[in-house]
């Protein structure tokens, strides 16, 4: 079977549709990525590429890359990087030969993202499977980006359109079949095709305990990683941080990058958190695992928003698949997990006395109950977000859609 995957981010962007591509390769499948050089999450393109076409090779793929205005640190420079891909990636698949058999196309932000995919359906008269990361237009709402009544409704009745045109809607979350469902979508278009863990978070011969050594402060470790954005609420993660200061033990580790770091670093300044916040800045997703074995506690954190309640963020299947337990602050069906999975502390969104009062706890903890938090994470992520059990199911459907 011959697969095109239409998605905006990819490698070397560090998303989920990376792995599903090369664990199909793998599978025997003939994948082809259609996608956007790369600017995620700094706002500009790394190095090496830039606004231009190109064809490339890596681990079995074929990846065509259109040219796209990068997203910068603008709104109007975000709607243009939303926008350029849409309408060039659509024009660049007029030109693809009908050779594939399915083509998978995934929503993380924005859902224009698969227009390419929807065109060369309809020109081909493919069925087009979409991965759905992120609930439209509720996610730009709730990220304040958009206020407007008139565009609101203007973006549902576009989703509304892209559902209508995708064969099957594979969501990461059961929690979006409410939403879902009221753009009109069938049960029987309906899938679930969670998010899992990357092999290498659950490949102990993978971390090199002493690479971090030197910049990693002694104590107890509380580490988050991952995109430091206005989703993850790090005025409330800093606020509870405020209140362990208190305990010079207590480290909190931040590991990556995003539109909010500058804010997050005056804000350590601003009170006084030089000892207890660091930064570590972004690093591949293969220096991960070396990174969690010094954390004692993994970090999770989500704004009070509807949208978020619904979705079960990537970083969790990996910090089980890493056998950490969690401390949680947000709502919904993500912090059903951590408690279902008995492998942490939740505290509402938002609840950033909660959180440090759950991280004073932690630390005063006995050793081996952190301990057995962490397994519990391992066992609840084999029985429930293993990647060989939901790839087989893909598989499944994308055999059983003729």
């Amino acid at each position: 079977m011959k697969i095109l995957i239409v998605s905006q981010y990819f490698w070397p962007e560090e998303f989920k549709i990376n792995d599903m591509a090369f664990e199909l390769v793998k599978r025997g499948y003939k994948v082809h990525v259609l996608t956007g050089n790369p600017n995620y999450p700094q706002g500009k393109f790394y190095k090496g590429y830039g606004f231009k076409f190109s064809i490339g090779e890596y681990r079995g793929l074929k990846i065509y890359r259109v040219p796209l205005i990068p997203r910068g640190n603008s709104k109007l420079s975000l709607i243009l990087n939303y926008i350029s891909f849409a309408l060039i990636g659509s024009f660049y698949v007029l030109f693809l030969k009908k050779q594939y058999d399915k083509i998978l196309a995934v929503n993380f932000s924005p859902i224009t993202a698969v227009y390419p995919g929807i065109v060369y359906k309809k020109l081909h008269k493919k069925k087009l499977f979409l991965w759905v990361q992120d609930l439209w237009p509720e996610s730009v709402s709730s990220a304040g980006k958009i206020k407007s009544e008139f565009i609101l409704n203007l973006l549902n009745k576009m989703v509304k359109h892209i559902y209508k045109n995708s064969d099957k809607l594979l969501l990461q979350s059961k929690a979006f079949i409410p939403s879902v469902k009221e753009k009109g979508v069938k049960d029987t278009q309906i899938e679930y095709i969670p998010n899992w863990a990357e092999d290498l978070f659950a490949d102990k011969s993978k971390i090199n305990k002493n690479k971090f050594n030197g910049i990693i402060p002694r104590g107890f470790r509380v580490m988050f990683a991952g995109n430091i954005g206005e989703a993850q609420d790090f005025e409330s993660v800093l606020r509870a941080a405020e209140i362990t200061r208190g305990y010079s033990d207590i480290k909190w580790i931040i590991v990556g990058d995003g539109r909010k770091k500058t804010m997050v670093e005056n804000e350590i300044v601003r009170l006084g958190l030089l000892e207890t916040v660091y930064l570590m800045g972004r690093h591949s997703m293969e220096d991960m695992p070396s990174f969690f074995v010094h954390a004692d506690i993994m970090l999770l954190s989500l704004k009070d928003e509807e949208i978020f309640s619904r979705t079960i963020p990537a970083k969790v299947q990996t910090y089980m698949a890493s056998e950490k337990p969690i401390a949680g602050m947000l709502n919904g069906i993500g912090a059903e997990v951590i408690l279902n999975a008995d492998c942490g502390y939740v505290a509402n969104a938002g609840d950033y006395r909660t959180l440090a009062n759950n991280i004073i706890e932690a630390y005063n903890q006995k050793e081996n109950i952190l301990y057995e938090k962490g397994k519990n994470a391992k066992v609840y992520y084999d029985e429930n977000f293993s990647k060989k059990s939901i790839i087989d199911n893909l598989e499944k459907i994308l055999q059983e859609n003729k």
